[in-house]
Parts: structure tokens; C-alpha cells; sequence
């Protein structure tokens, strides 16, 4: 199958906006069963592409020159994939094929391998459409240091293709978020995207965790934020998503 070229809704900004990122692809990939029973779910291909490539399209896009990607699952099956990739940024990969370290405790592994006091983290099976501007760009103009430990990326409950959740998070008119209530609705998804601060890991735990714990602290403290995505977004997490979210794209 030839490829399709990288999705966009726009032609990318020339200037850089974020210098480093992380891409999140060492999970099990349960719930994409079968296909992952063979290859790592950020292989998995959607509109033949693999997903994790359509996430290093959107950095690319954004101008961002530093991109971690942490391996676990069939890890040297990403390996491999990484290095064929021809790209303009480094590409550089955190092991944790000795434990499994969750979202939180992954990219803490990562921390020295980032380096920079702000940087991007992307899940590597979501995939979204660039709007009138960038979602990398979008979030790095709308980051206030001195407000904000973390700034994720939401899309409207509404708009969350091939999302079947009740929505994640309430956006106040300062932009801050705050946590669905039990068993309630809430009008926002989050997109896997954030843009997150060093100060967000300050005294992390130990080991496997969940980036949960932070945007609870995060919460507590009102430095928790959200950015209302301005393109499309899709949640390619099973098997059934992949028919669904190739057909919206080919109505682009």
C-alpha cells in the first residue's frame, strides 16, 4: 500500500515554537486486540499510516527539533521503525523495556533525556487534523509560565470522533480544568496533547504512575489548564475506530 501523505488542513509555520517533545508509545495496547498481538499498537496503520507516524507528522508540522519516543511492548519492533525514519528532528528513545512505567512514571524516566523546562507529550494513538493553527504552535503562544503547570490540548465531547466517553474535563472562562463529576457528563475530551512544565514532576513517585496524580495536584493548585483544539481529532483505541476514522478523513 503507498502511503498517504501527512494530514493537514493548513501549510506549517516555518518557525519552531517548541524545541522538544515526547510521544508516549510503550503501552500494551489491549484494546486494539487482535492487531496488537503481533505489532506494537503505534504501528497500527490508519489510512496507511501508522500511527505514530501521524503523530511525528504533526511535530514535524509544528517545527519541533527534539522528539523522545519511549518503547516497551515489542519494543524492538518501534526501535526499528524509528530508524527508518528520515526526519527533520532528532529522534531519540527512552528504553523501559525492564518495567512498564505508565504515562506519569514514563515520561519522569524520560525527564533528562527532554532537557527543557517546557516541553510537549503526545499519546501515540490519537490523531488529529491541524486547524487554522497548528495545535503545537497553538499551545506553545497560549503556555503562561507563570500561570501554568500544564495546558492540554481539548476537543468539544461533541466533536471527539470515535471517542465513546462521557468527556473528561470542565474549561472555566479563565481557561482552567476541573475533573467530571461522578457519574455526570462533562463538554470536554482530552486530546493526548499537552504542553507540561518540569514543574509538573517536581517530587513525582516512584516507579509506574499514572500523569493522573499530577493533574490532580495540578487541579488543587489552579495550575492546570486547557486549549480547545481548533482542527479535528480522532480516538483510534480499538479496532472498530480505524474503518470509522479513515472515513471521516476521506471526506476531507
Amino acid at each position: 500500500m503507498t502511503a498517504a501523505p501527512p494530514l493537514a488542513l493548513r501549510p506549517a509555520s516555518p518557525v519552531p515554537p517548541v524545541r522538544t517533545a515526547m510521544v508516549l508509545a510503550a503501552g500494551l495496547g489491549k484494546r486494539m486486540r487482535p492487531l496488537t498481538a503481533t505489532r506494537p499498537k503505534p504501528l497500527v496503520e490508519v489510512a496507511g499510516r501508522a500511527l505514530l507516524d501521524h503523530v511525528l507528522d504533526r511535530l514535524e508540522a509544528g517545527g519541533v527539533a527534539r522528539v523522545v519516543v519511549n518503547v516497551h511492548y515489542l519494543a524492538d519492533a518501534l526501535e526499528a521503525h524509528l530508524r527508518s525514519e528520515r526526519r527533520p528532528f532528532d529522534l531519540i528513545v527512552s528504553d523501559e523495556r525492564d518495567l512498564l512505567l505508565e504515562t506519569g512514571g514514563g515520561v519522569l524516566r524520560a525527564l533528562p533525556l527532554l532537557e527543557d523546562d517546557r516541553f510537549l507529550v503526545a499519546n501515540s494513538d490519537n490523531l488529529w487534523v491541524d486547524g487554522p493553527v497548528d495545535a503545537v504552535r497553538l499551545l506553545a503562544e497560549s503556555w503562561n509560565d507563570q500561570a501554568m503547570d500544564a495546558l492540554l490540548l481539548v476537543v468539544p465531547l461533541a466533536h471527539a470522533h470515535c471517542h465513546r466517553g462521557p468527556g473528561d474535563f470542565h474549561l472555566d472562562p479563565a481557561g482552567r480544568l476541573r475533573r467530571r463529576g461522578a457519574g455526570r457528563v462533562a463538554p470536554f475530551v482530552f486530546t493526548g496533547v499537552q504542553m507540561v512544565s518540569r514543574r509538573l514532576l517536581a517530587d513525582a513517585p516512584d516507579g509506574a504512575f499514572s500523569f493522573n496524580i499530577l493533574w490532580d495536584r495540578a487541579i488543587a493548585a489552579g495550575r492546570l489548564f486547557g486549549l480547545v483544539h481548533q482542527g479535528l481529532w480522532f480516538d483510534v483505541g480499538t479496532p472498530p475506530a480505524i474503518p470509522a476514522a479513515e472515513q471521516l478523513l476521506g471526506q476531507l
